[in-house]
This record gives C-alpha cells, sequence and structure tokens, in this order.
C-alpha cells in the first residue's frame, strides 16, 4: 500500500465549508512520510496566508493521509 496527501483550508465559522488546496500529487511509501509533508505543507500554508484572512475566517488546514494500492494514485 500507499498513501496519497489531500489537504484542505477550513474555516471556524459555521455555514462555510471547507476547500481543497492543490499540492503536488505525491505517492508516499507509508503513512509516516505522508504525515510529516501533511505538516509542512500546513505550516507553509499558514505562513504564506494573510493575517487578516486567517483571523477573519478563523482558517486553519485540515489534511488526510489516503491509503491507496501501490502505484495506482488512487
Amino acid at each position: 500500500m500507499s498513501f496519497l496527501l489531500v489537504v484542505y483550508i477550513c474555516s471556524g465559522i459555521a455555514g462555510n465549508n471547507c476547500a481543497l488546496i492543490p499540492t503536488k500529487i505525491t505517492e508516499f511509501k507509508d503513512h509516516y512520510d505522508c504525515a510529516n509533508y501533511g505538516y509542512t505543507v500546513s505550516r507553509d500554508f499558514m505562513k504564506k496566508s494573510d493575517r487578516e484572512f486567517i483571523n477573519e475566517y478563523r482558517a486553519f488546514v485540515q489534511f488526510n493521509c489516503k491509503e491507496t494500492k501501490k502505484g495506482t494514485g488512487i
């Protein structure tokens, strides 16, 4: 098995949905590598985001490492 990283920007304000953040489509050999990369992408996204936007929408990053069949990308 391998893992595919899926990253979302979400809002802590009721009624707002999460939106997919485009990332490199990268397969990881295990959950450990995927999760570590997820934290890196999350940190980088937050650092690049506008402080006012983050505060106004109570924005946060959420990610998940989806298990896939090795080599399929799905």
